[in-house]
């Protein structure tokens, strides 16, 4: 388990205690302990004692007099005031004149008081605070941040977490069981002279559950984890990334074997380049990191582990075999990884027994291990607001929608006119996919607004992962995409704002069949267009030059065109099936692909 430290104090805290400490003390106790030996009395009971000749000792300053009894007991004050015979009197009734009266107070008590006793608070604060300095210091990790790793040690924290936890990557499972059986037992290894890799680098996109095998790994061979996050190491100061990174490889071989996570190392381990002004500290890290893993001093039974989702961007001395000798490559799930994903998360809710989880992985096409466990919490949520205390597949598909494309919005009241044409719109969509060979078919249409904007949509589902993508298939889908726009076109006379996303899609699809994946006969199999973070987006760029590009623009152009006609045609052919549809819609406002294929194939 994670300790749970108690928040710590600044420095400022405790001088503020001793301030605060000697401020009361002379604001308060000095004046009380002076007051309680000066008497103050009124200027005519100094006459009346003058005229009784009680006065012992006088000392007449600027503002006030200062008097004794005759005893010398105790010390008087009063105000000054103008009498010039004062002196004659004082001398007749036997007064002493004095330059200074002596209080009664003990000169060792004075001392004591104004200077022994807040000399000693402020040194026992001082003990006080040097001691629970020294604790911290010792305690935690950072040592107040400067030069200390603050990587966070797990050793019963992943006990929970194993490898039947984390489904849908078996074939990264199986690189990582082989380290946990090298931890377990290592004379197996080295009598035959094998080495394990000191390095494994875990790549794939967000969500896949690089942090979680991770955490599998050290629940499985339950030794050490120190997990650290690589934007940690990058400081203010420089040399204090590079001293922590000496640090963290200090503690962890004292603890050999053990397992050492760094999450997002591309923070630290990013290309090195000559160009001015660059992150020296970040280089310094880096270069501290790469001798670590591979320097003059060994690691034995010290295994790094690293995530990153930017491999591209990782300097080559880092991923060279010596240092990240194995790369595991952590995907999207199949459709039979999804399914897996699905069972181990719907352990958690109570679920009916009738869910088909198969129906809702191929449903899922394309979501990450995160996005499915997102999923499922949906379906769990959903019932409990129907006030269900179990899980049906209607709770899941709907889950799933939302994900997709967001929330019902049960507030937003479309124009007769509006519902007819989006109507018309998801039903061009859905009729294009279906009379075409080599599509996907239709698993559900709907015209209810959602959250994300969209005002409808159809959902195409394959019967199984694909793999590879013929150019009819990715000219099927272009002209699917401009299905919606070309059932307006046809029925209404006119077109609207709402084929927007279909036009960035299937744009976007005509282009990579152009530039990336050599599918026009003029400019053969050559690489116009460059992938950037492939898992972050896949972002390209275009290598050609200007003319090059003009001709690209064409030929994208050409391509939507040619598709868009041939969407034109197939609704035109069967104009009387995309009313019928589209008036089943407006009135149902959704429907399944079984009941759109029913009416499809229903004779006139």
């Amino acid at each position: 388990m994670k300790e749970v430290k108690s928040p710590r104090r600044p420095l400022i805290y405790y001088y503020g205690i001793v301030l605060l400490t000697l401020l009361i003390f002379n604001l308060i106790v000095a004046p009380l302990l002076s007051s309680s030996q000066i008497v103050e009395v009124d200027y005519g009971t100094f006459m009346s004692m003058i005229e009784n000749q009680e006065i012992g000792s006088v000392e007449i300053t600027d503002t006030q007099i200062y008097f004794t009894d005759t005893d010398d007991t105790v010390v008087y004050t009063t105000g000054l005031m103008q009498d010039a015979t004062l002196t004659e009197r004082l001398y007749e009734a036997g007064a002493t004149f004095t330059s200074e009266i002596e209080e009664t107070t003990s000169p060792i008590l004075t001392i004591l008081l104004s200077v022994v006793l807040p000399l000693v608070i402020f040194v026992a604060l001082g003990q006080y605070m040097s001691k629970k300095l020294t604790e911290q210091m010792g305690k935690n990790s950072m040592s107040f941040g400067m030069g200390k790793s603050n990587a966070k040690v797990y050793v019963e924290s992943t006990a929970g977490i194993r490898f039947d936890d984390v489904a849908g990557e078996e074939e990264a499972k199986e690189s990582l069981a082989e380290i946990v059986d090298y931890l377990h037992n290592p004379d197996k290894y080295t009598q035959v002279g094998a080495s394990m890799p000191k390095g494994l680098l875990l790549v794939g996109p967000p969500g896949t559950g690089k942090t979680m095998l991770a955490k599998a790994v050290a629940g499985e061979a339950n030794v050490p984890f120190f997990s650290i996050s690589g934007s940690e190491f990058v400081e203010m100061f420089v040399g204090m990334g590079a001293s922590k990174v000496r640090d963290l490889f200090k503690q962890a071989k004292e603890k050999a074997p053990c397992i050492v996570f760094i999450d997002e190392i591309d923070a630290i381990g990013k290309k090195r380049d000559s160009q001015l002004g660059g992150n020296d500290e970040r280089e310094q890290t880096l270069n501290q990191l790469l001798t670590e893993m591979d320097g003059f001093e060994g690691n034995n039974g010290v295994i790094i582990l690293a995530a990153t989702n930017r491999p591209e961007s990782l300097d080559p001395a880092l991923t060279r075999p010596g240092r990240f000798d194995r790369r595991v490559p952590v995907e999207l799930p199949d459709l039979q990884g999804r399914e897996a994903i699905l069972k181990v998360h719907a352990r958690k809710i109570k679920a009916a027994e009738d869910v088909d989880y198969h129906t809702i992985a191929r449903m899922a096409s394309g979501a990450s291990g995160a996005e499915l466990a997102n999923i499922v919490n949906e379906a769990a949520l959903r019932a409990v607001r129907n006030n269900r205390s179990v899980v049906t597949q209607a709770d899941l598909e709907e889950s799933i929608e939302v994900v997709i494309a967001g929330y019902q919005k049960k507030n937003a009241v479309l124009s007769d006119q509006e519902k007819k044409v989006v109507a018309y719109h998801e039903i061009g969509h859905a009729l294009v996919a279906a009379l075409q060979t080599h599509s996907a078919p239709v698993q559900k249409i709907t015209i209810i607004p959602r959250t994300s904007g969209a005002l409808g949509y159809t959902m195409q589902v394959e019967q199984g992962d694909k793999y590879l993508l013929t150019k009819q298939e990715l000219e099927n889908k272009i002209a699917t995409y401009t299905g919606g726009r070309a059932a307006e076109e046809l029925v209404f006379g006119e077109i609207t704002t709402g084929a927007s996303n279909d036009i960035e899609q299937a744009t976007k699809l005509a282009r990579a069949m152009i530039t990336r994946y050599g599918m026009s006969e003029d400019f053969d199999m050559v690489a116009l267009e460059t992938v950037n973070n492939q898992y972050l987006g896949g972002d390209t760029s275009l290598a050609c030059s200007a003319d090059t590009q003009k001709e690209i623009d064409r030929k994208v152009v050409d391509l939507v065109r040619t598709q868009h006609e041939k969407a034109l045609g197939i609704l035109a052919e069967h104009r009387e099936k995309l009313d019928e549809l589209s008036l089943y819609l407006y009135e149902k406002e959704t429907i399944t692909g079984e009941e759109f294929m029913e009416i499809l194939n229903r004779e006139a």
